[in-house]
C-alpha cells in the first residue's frame, strides 16, 4: 500500500512539472517576456538530452561521460545540413542540405544511434572506471575533430542564419518552437516509460544489477547494453539538433566533457533512473543558472554545494526527496 501511495505522489508530481513547464511560456508570452520562453524552451532540451543519458545512466548503470559527442553530432547536423541549404554546395554524394527539421532529427537520430553503437561496441568491453575513460576519450576524440574542421567553423563555430523550419508553423516564434520542443520531450519521455516497462529494460535494469546471473538465464548483457547504449546516444543527439536550432549556433563546446558532466548532474539533482528526474534536473539547474548568475561569475559552487547534500543525504535527487524511495514513474 505504502508504496502504491508513492508510485501516485511521483505521478502527480510528474504531472505538476509537466504543466509548469508547459504553463510558464504562456503566461510569459502574455506578459511580454520571450525571455522565459526562452528559458523554459532551454529546460526542455536539455531535459530531453538528460532524458537521453537517463538511459543508459538510470536504466543500465552505464556512467557515460562521453555524451557530449552524440549532444553535439546532433548540433552539427543541424548546422552543417543548414549551412549547405543556404549556400546551396552540395554535400557528400552529391547530396543537398535542408532547413526542415524533421529531416534533420533524422539524420541526427541516425548518425548518432550509429556513432553510439561504434562507441558503446568498444568500452562496453570494459568496465567500471575503466568505462568512464573510455567514453570521455571517445568524446575528446570528437570534440578535437570539430575543433580541427575549419570547413565548419573550427574553434569559432558554426553560426545558423536562420532557425530550421517545421511544415505548418513559424519557428522563428518562441512560443512554437517551445511548444516543438515540448512535444519532443515529452515522446522521450513515453519513449523511456516503455522502455522501463519492457522486457527489454527489464534486462537492462537486470544487466545493471548482477550481470552473472542475466547471462545465466540465457540473456546476453553485452547486447543489451549495446542496444540501450545507442538508443541513449541518438535521444540525446536528437537534442544536440534542436539546441543548436535554439541558439543559431553550434560549436565545439556541445562537445566538451564540461557538458557530459552536466548532463549528470541533471540526471543526479531530478532523480537517478526516474522518468521526470531529468526534467526535474534541468529546471533546478536552468533556475540556479539564471538565479544565481545574475548575482555572481561563481554560481556553480553554490549548485556544487547542493549536489553535494543531494548525494550524501537525498540520493534519489529532487524527485525521491518528494515523491519516496520506489522508484516507479
Amino acid at each position: 500500500m505504502r508504496e502504491i501511495m508513492i508510485v501516485t505522489r511521483e505521478n502527480l508530481i510528474n504531472l505538476i512539472l509537466a504543466a509548469l513547464l508547459l504553463a510558464v511560456p504562456f503566461a510569459a508570452e502574455a506578459f511580454g517576456q520571450p525571455f522565459y520562453v526562452t528559458l523554459a524552451t532551454r529546460i526542455a532540451i536539455l531535459a530531453l538530452a538528460a532524458t537521453g543519458l537517463n538511459l543508459a545512466l538510470g536504466l543500465g548503470g552505464l556512467v557515460s561521460f562521453g555524451h557530449a559527442a552524440f549532444f553535439g553530432i546532433g548540433g552539427y547536423v543541424a548546422g552543417i545540413l543548414a549551412a549547405h541549404a543556404f549556400s546551396g554546395d552540395p554535400l557528400l554524394f552529391g547530396l543537398s542540405g535542408t532547413k526542415q527539421m524533421w529531416v534533420i532529427w533524422v539524420v541526427a537520430v541516425i548518425l548518432s544511434g550509429l556513432v553510439g553503437l561504434v562507441i558503446g561496441a568498444i568500452s562496453l568491453r570494459t568496465s567500471g572506471v575503466y568505462f568512464i575513460m573510455i567514453t570521455l576519450a571517445f568524446a575528446q576524440m570528437v570534440y578535437y575533430f570539430a575543433i580541427s574542421w575549419p570547413a565548419y567553423g573550427g574553434e569559432d563555430g558554426l553560426s545558423i542564419l536562420v532557425r530550421n523550419q517545421f511544415p505548418g508553423v513559424s519557428t522563428m516564434r518562441p512560443l512554437t518552437f517551445f511548444l516543438i520542443c515540448y512535444v519532443v520531450l515529452l515522446l522521450a519521455l513515453a519513449l523511456f516509460a516503455l522502455i522501463r516497462a519492457s522486457r527489454f529494460g527489464a534486462a537492462l535494469q537486470a544487466a545493471r544489477q548482477n550481470e552473472v546471473r542475466v547471462a545465466t538465464v540465457g540473456i546476453q548483457p553485452y547486447r543489451i547494453r549495446l542496444t540501450g547504449f545507442a538508443i541513449s546516444a541518438a535521444v540525446t543527439g536528437l537534442a544536440g539538433a534542436l539546441f543548436a536550432d535554439l541558439n543559431r549556433f553550434v560549436s565545439p563546446s556541445m562537445l566538451s566533457w564540461h557538458m557530459s558532466g552536466e548532463l549528470i548532474v541533471l540526471i543526479i539533482l531530478g532523480g537517478t533512473g526516474r522518468l521526470f528526474g531529468p526534467l526535474a534536473g534541468a529546471a533546478l539547474y536552468v533556475i540556479f543558472e539564471y538565479a544565481l548568475g545574475g548575482l555572481t561569475e561563481r554560481w556553480q559552487f553554490f549548485l556544487g554545494l547542493i549536489l553535494l547534500v543531494v548525494v550524501l543525504f537525498a540520493r534519489g535527487g529532487l524527485l525521491g526527496l518528494l515523491a519516496g524511495k520506489a522508484k516507479h514513474g
